[in-house]
């Protein structure tokens, strides 16, 4: 009788039920934590980025342009790093600004609404 209650006591081990929750186990929040952060830190930027390059290299001679600095100005010429902006008609001035220097392409709406 008493080896029996032994055998019995063995066997009924506790956590090798056959009932584990997947939440009691902290690498299912670490898994948990990563997939958020992805989802709301990481992808959202890649897709920021992947636009803004997309833009860069859209750019072409005539197009207007807004730098981070807030200059406003139209293409006159760019090679593979740098372009140059007219900024101003009288006199005619011109400037030169690295292309990732360059923020957003003014659309034909936004320059219709200035004149």
């Amino acid at each position: 009788m008493w080896r029996e209650a032994v055998v019995y006591a063995q066997d009924a081990a506790p956590g090798e039920g056959g009932s584990s929750s997947p939440f009691g186990n902290p690498i299912f929040f670490m898994i948990l934590i990563f997939g958020v952060f992805y989802f709301l830190l990481i992808r959202p930027n890649q897709k920021r980025e992947r636009t803004r390059r997309e833009m860069l290299a859209s750019l072409s001679k005539g197009s207007k342009v807004v730098t981070n600095g807030g200059i406003c100005g139209t293409i006159l010429g760019l090679n593979e790093k740098t372009v140059v902006l007219k900024v101003s008609d009288d006199p005619v001035t011109k400037i030169e600004f690295l292309r990732t220097a360059i923020s957003q392409v003014a659309t034909e709406e936004e320059n219709t609404q200035k004149t």
